[in-house]
Order: structure tokens, then sequence, then C-alpha cells
């Protein structure tokens, strides 16, 4: 070695460069050659190629230094190009990698590619002839769906008997599910369940009557149609006085006591709107009212001459269930009812309730006497003011029968090429009670119409990144009993698999306001899809710009909660999938043709004015670019962050009652110690997603998962299902909810905690209280726990 190095020191010295060149032993599995470094001056070079030397003598022999030096010298004038070369070799290979690597996009099958956001390029219409953009893809959407017949869709279903249960909804179901088989999709199934339905006994129809003060049954009041009804109604005759009670809202019955005029015991008129049939049943029944009637006040609907009105002698239909599904087999999927032993739903009311008409409410209303009404109460059917009453006696008979009775949800599925087992859901209720066409033939036609543009799209090389599942649901008028039954059947399942749920069902009831019953994850993503959407009204505007330009503060002016009576509910409350509802409405006004025999086309078509096409074409490009965004965006577009918000402003209602608990020793620290460990695990997120290599796969579908799973870290793990199906702490029903927290407290306030004879739940309860709190607080808690990830990066000050 030592010989080595001194013919090495010699060929240096013979050098006419300046700068030296060391070898160094290279270790490991190169073991025997050397490694040569380039030294000039105080800087030091390394060469790419590794130089072994070799010599024809056998190991240990001198080798001949005539025959090194030349060899050396030129080894060192020919490095410089063997650098270069290896550069320019290095760099062209880096260069067809990458073009490669694009060229096989990851996110929408490999000949989609997403390399640009220019919305003014204008593709060739032949979408085979080369790679498709964003923008392609936009357009292609656009154009797809542009070839279809909405309008005649919505007609065309609006004529047919579809009632749950009936020989026409067979019909259509068959009719259905053979257009989605004719579709471009990967599946194509229906799902049966057995659901016990309620119906009017036409053989011993439903009855109004006067009763005179001794009880005696007098002059029976017509029902113009006996079909009109509210399924689940308690059967039986009651009879009592009759009361004025508004909304039947809690506050209003709250009111009416105060007046002087107790709810028990009587009968109760109450108003169509703001809240549900079953909330107002519920509310009467618990302020011990004997029945309820429900009439269209004419002043709640439009006045404008130009377009139509309910008739004076129509009633409105609505079901009095407060819950969703089978109330039959609760929280239990009713595939095959005879299974599970007869259990009733605890929604179900105990006093009967019947709809009427605004005639018959008018002869009511002039017989009644007592305190002048509030002057919002004030209603248009008398020339003079409402009164309260109480009023003449009356008897109400409900002879509704229970029918055991075969439902069909129709399925369609594109899957999706890199996750297919995540599920971006949309549906539409197929069933109506009467001609509905605001309430399920838009719907209907919007889905069929995003299951042919989808099927086209992949003709024409689209793929999303998750599946898309198409659904027709059956038995929506009767409390979304589809849908919750098959929620309830893969319940397991759905919280796992399913990302969002898109409800088409009362997409169009008017043309001026947009609103969206939503999950605060997708606020953001509704905003951005807002901007891309051409307004139905204004030309030349964006959806966003329409609504901005009434109120700058968008999410005020279209985000509402998620109500009981719509299928999306179910979706968030019961499994915890977030899920949103888009409804065009008539500048806040109802449409007055919902749920009666006068929801027919050409109501619809007069309330909008000519324009129907134009709107349900703004839902349709609005539904379909979400659901492009939902299941092609390699991470989910889901805001995990808007929760710490939501619970932010619910803070500053619970802070009003801060000094009433420290009064009594009590505190809710432990919820703002959850709410902090919540924003701190979002964030915390957040930040690792930013700093995390973008197409490394393994890394996104475990973001995508703990993103998804958001929603369902809000159902609170401490109650049962069966007992509390609605177990979200912000949107549920039951104790555990924020919202009945914030109502006990309220009772700190209350002179209700001083009343000799109050129940139990008019009156602050500590006990009570502390066990609210803990709910409420360890399921916060968890979600912030859970969104932290693994149980090694957990980090709260809980």
């Amino acid at each position: 070695m030592e010989r080595l190095w001194g013919l090495l020191q010699r060929a240096q010295q013979l050098s006419p460069r300046s700068s030296q060149t060391v070898y160094q032993r290279v270790e490991g599995p190169q073991k025997g050659h050397l490694e040569e470094e380039e030294e000039d001056g105080e800087e030091t070079l390394a060469h790419f190629c590794p130089m072994e030397l070799k010599g024809p003598e056998p190991l240990g022999s001198r080798p001949r230094q005539p025959n090194l030096i030349p060899w050396a010298a030129a080894g060192r004038r020919a490095a410089p190009y063997l650098v270069l070369t290896a550069l320019l070799i290095f760099t062209g290979a880096f260069l067809l990698g990458y073009v490669a690597f694009r060229g096989s996009c990851q996110t929408c099958g490999d000949s989609v590619l997403v390399v640009s956001e220019d919305v003014n390029y204008e593709p060739d219409l032949d979408f085979h002839r080369g790679t498709l953009y964003w923008s392609d893809l936009q357009a292609m959407f656009l154009q797809f769906l542009g070839e279809g017949r909405l309008e005649d869709t919505i007609r065309q279903t609006s004529l047919r008997e579809r009632v749950a249960g009936s020989a026409g909804m067979a019909a259509l179901t068959q009719d259905i599910r053979a257009a989605l088989s004719r579709q471009k999709l990967d599946h194509v199934w229906t799902d049966t369940h057995y659901v016990g339905l309620q119906f009017p006994d036409p053989a011993h129809p439903n009855t109004l009557h006067w009763v005179d003060e001794a009880g005696k049954v007098e002059e029976q009041l017509p029902l113009e149609d006996p079909d009109v009804y509210c399924p689940y109604s308690a059967i039986g005759n009651v009879t009592g006085e009759l009361v004025y009670a508004h909304y039947g809202r809690p506050e209003d019955l709250q009111d009416l006591r105060a007046r002087g005029v107790d709810p028990a015991g009587r009968l109760l008129l109450v108003r169509v709107g703001v809240i549900s049939f079953a909330q107002k049943v519920t509310n009467a029944q618990d302020f011990g009212a004997q029945g309820v009637l429900i009439y269209p006040e004419p002043a709640d609907f439009s006045q404008d001459p130009h377009k139509p009105s309910l008739s004076s002698q129509q009633a409105v239909y609505g079901h009095v269930h407060l819950g969703t599904g089978d109330p039959y087999t609760p929280g239990f999927p009713s595939f095959n009812q005879t299974q599970f032993p007869p259990v009733a739903s605890s929604g179900l009311p105990s006093i009967p309730a019947q709809p009427i008409s605004a005639d018959i409410a008018s002869r009511l209303l002039r017989k009644l006497k007592g305190p002048v009404a509030p002057q919002e109460w004030q209603g248009s059917l008398l020339g003079s003011p409402y009164h309260l009453g109480p009023g003449p006696g009356l008897r109400l008979a409900v002879n509704n029968h229970r029918t055991s009775t075969p439902i069909n949800n129709i399925f369609g599925c594109i899957e999706g090429r890199s996750e297919p087992d995540h599920y971006v859901v949309i549906g539409a209720q197929r069933d109506s009670w009467g001609p509905g066409a605001a309430k399920s033939a838009v719907g209907t036609a919007i889905l069929l119409e995003l299951v042919r543009t989808f099927s086209s799209m992949v003709s024409n090389g689209f793929r999303p990144r998750r599946s898309l599942l198409f659904i027709s649901w059956d038995g929506g008028d009767f409390g979304s009993v589809g849908s919750t039954e098959w929620l309830e059947g893969y319940l397991s399942v759905l919280h796992l698999k399913a990302v969002v749920y898109v409800s088409l069902d009362n997409a169009v009831l008017g043309n001026d306001k947009f609103r969206a019953k939503t999950s605060p994850l997708l606020t953001s993503l509704i905003e951005s899809v807002l901007k891309q959407v051409d307004s139905p009204n204004h030309s030349g505007q964006t959806l966003y710009e329409q609504v901005v330009f009434t109120n700058p503060s968008w999410d005020a002016e279209v985000i509402r909660p998620l109500p009981m009576d719509s299928s999306a509910y179910s979706f968030t409350a019961f499994v915890g999938v977030p899920a949103v509802e888009f409804s065009f409405v008539e500048d806040d006004q109802a449409y007055p043709f919902l749920h009666t025999k006068e929801d027919t086309y050409e109501n619809l078509h007069k309330v909008l004015q000519g324009r129907l096409p134009a709107v349900a074409q703004a839902v349709a490009q609005l539904a379909g670019q979400l659901l492009i965004r939902l299941s092609h965006d390699r991470l989910l577009p889901l805001d995990f962050g808007r929760y710490g918000d939501v619970v932010l402003r619910h803070i500053g209602n619970l802070n009003e009652f801060s000094g009433d608990l420290k009064a009594r020793g009590l505190t809710l620290q432990w919820v703002y110690s959850a709410r902090g460990d919540y924003i701190r695990a979002a964030e915390k997120l957040r930040q690792e997603i930013y700093s995390s290599e973008e197409r490394d796969e393994r890394l996104t579908r475990m973001y995508n998962v703990r993103i998804m799973r958001v929603e369902f870290y809000f159902l609170s793990q401490y109650v049962s299902p069966a007992d509390s199906p609605f177990r979200h702490i912000f949107m549920g029903r039951g104790d555990h909810t924020l919202g009945a927290l914030l109502d006990h407290l309220r009772l700190l306030r209350s002179n209700s905690s001083g009343t000799p004879g109050a129940t139990s739940s008019a009156v602050f309860q500590e006990s009570r209280f502390r066990r609210q709190l803990a709910l409420l607080t360890w399921t916060l808690q968890g979600a912030a726990n859970a969104l932290s990830g693994d149980v090694w990066n957990i980090d709260n000050n809980f």
C-alpha cells in the first residue's frame, strides 16, 4: 500500500495542474475500491465516478510505474467531460421521468391530467384526442349536462302516481332501474324494506264535529279531501275546547299560558310552517293538549297577484313522527320486520292530529273568544283580529290504519379508481303523496340527469378517484323511511366508507334566494363551487356574486342547519356523515303547494315564472361540480377546522351562565379546555398536510380517512343508538346535545325552579347538569383526540 501511495504522489507531481487528487478508501460493498476527491486550494469537489485501479500483475506484485503515470494523467484530463456528460444524462432522465409521471395523472384516471385552473381554455369537443385538463373536465361536464331534458323529466314524473307501496310506484321503480342499467355504471341494484306505513281508512274517514257544552256531538265540519291526513297520528277520538296557538312552537305555547289560556286538555289550532308537523304535535303533547289541527295560513305565502296561490279548500299533508325511518322498528333495519319484536318509536305521538283547509280554519277562528292574539300572530283569514280562545268544543276522530308495505331503494355506482371503498353519495326522494313536482319530481329528474352525465364522462376518459353512489329513495314522504332504513342496515359500514351525502330533495321551491342546509365541514367547499356556477337569474353573475350582492356575509345569507325532515339529516345526526341539501326559495316565502295535491308541474312553472329549466339546471351544475371535487380531489376538500368556530359560537351562549354556575360551585372550564384541544389538533393536522409529500399515496389516504371521519367523531359514544339515534352533539336530539345543555341552563334564570309543583324537567338539577356536561365534554375531547391521529401524537391540556 505504501508503494501505491508513492506512485500516486509522484504522478501528481508530474501533472501540470495545480489541483490535487486524493483517493480515499471506500468502505462497505465497494471495499477494495478507491474514491477520488479533487482539492483545489481549500475547496473539495467530489467526482461522480469512483475510480478502480487494476494491474495485470498478481496481487502483491509491484505495478510498473511507466504504465501508470500516463493513464492517471489522461483520467484527470477526461474527468471534467465525464462530469458534464453525467450531469446531462441525469438532467435528461429527470425531465423524461417528470413528464412521464405527470402524464399519468393519479387523480382522475390515466387519460385525465390536472395541471391548470385556466377556466378560459376551450378544449376541442372530441375529448378522445388529447389529455384532459381540469378545465376540460368542467367543459365536458357542462356539455353533457346541457344535452339532457330536465324539464321533460320533471313534467313526466309529476304526472305518475308514486305513493309508496302503490302499483304506480312499482312501475316507476322498474323504469328507473332500467334507465340506470342503460348507463355506463359498474353496479345497479335494488334494496327492499318492509316497513310500517299509515294510511287513511276509506271505510272510516277521519271526522271533525262541533260539540255542545253537555258533550253532545253536533254538526260535522266537512274535511274537503279525506285523502289528506297526518301519517303516524295517534288513533282515536278526542274532545276539547279550541285554542289558537300560532305555529305551535314551545315559546308560542308558553306565551299562550302566560296570557291566561292554558293549552292543557284542549284542541290546538296551529299554522303550517316554521317547524315540522311532528314538532308541532310533540310540543302540544308536552303542554297537555288533547289534539292538533293544522292549517295553511294565506298570510304566510306570497301575496303577489301574478303568482298562483293555494286554494282555500286545500289542506296540507305531513307526517307527525318525531324521527326518521320506520317508527315500528326504531334503530333496526326493516329488511324483514318479523325478525324483531314490535317496538314503537318514542317519537310517535300519543295525541291525534289532522290537517284542515284554510276555509275550515276560518270557520273555527270566528268562534274563538278570549284575549286578542298578539299582532305577529294575526293572519288574513278574517276581517277582524284573531282571538286566542277558548272557543266551542270539538270532537276529532282519527281512524288511520297501519299497513306493512314493501319499499324499494334503487342504487347505481361508478367505482373509484384509487379509493373505491370511499363513497360520495347523492340521492333524491322518488315517492310522493300527491303530484310532488317540487317535492320529488325535480330531484328525481336531476339525479337521472347526473347519472347520465357522469356516465358519458366515464365513456370519455373520466374516472373518479372515489366511488360515486347514486340513490333513488322510496318512502320519503313518511319521514325519510327509505334512506333511514338503508342507513340502519349498513350502519357499521357507512360511517367508515361514506364521505359525503348530497340531497336533491326540495331543490327548487322558488328562484329568488339560494339556501344550503349543511354540515359545517362543507361550508368552504360550497363557497368555492358557488363561485363557478352561473346564476340562473342574473346574467353575467355567478351564484356567489348574486349572494354577496345582497349580503356581504355570504354564509349568513346561505348556510342553514339541517332540519330533521330532510333525508340529509339522518346521514349527519345518525351516522356521522357530512351532508348538504340545496334549495332555491322564493324570497323567504314558503312554496305554497308543497305536500298538497296542487304541487303540479304547471304550478311550479308559474311560481318560477318560466325559470324552472334554468333553476333546475343551476342545481344540477352545483351538485355536479360538488361531486367532481369530492370524488376527484386527492385530498378531501372538507374544512375540519370549522367545528372549532361552531364550538366557539356556542361557548358564547354558555358564558352567559358562568356567573350563575359559579355561585353554585360549578364551572364550564372542561368544555373550554376540550374546545382548545380540538382547535390545536385541527391546526396540527393542517400543518402536517401542508408539509407532507403531496404524491405520497399512503399519507394521502391516511389524511383522507382522518378528515372524512370528523363528523363521526361528534356522535356521542356514551349514549345508545337504540335509545338516542341522533347522537350528534350539535345537530342531534337528546340530553347529550349542546342544545339540551343550554335549555337546562336557562332554567337557572326562570321562575320554574321556585314554583311549587313544577315538574322535575322544569327545574334546574345539578346532577343532570353534571351528566350533560360530561357527555358534551368527553365527546368533544374524543373528537380532538381522534383528529390528532395516533395515540402517541395526542398532545392536550385537558
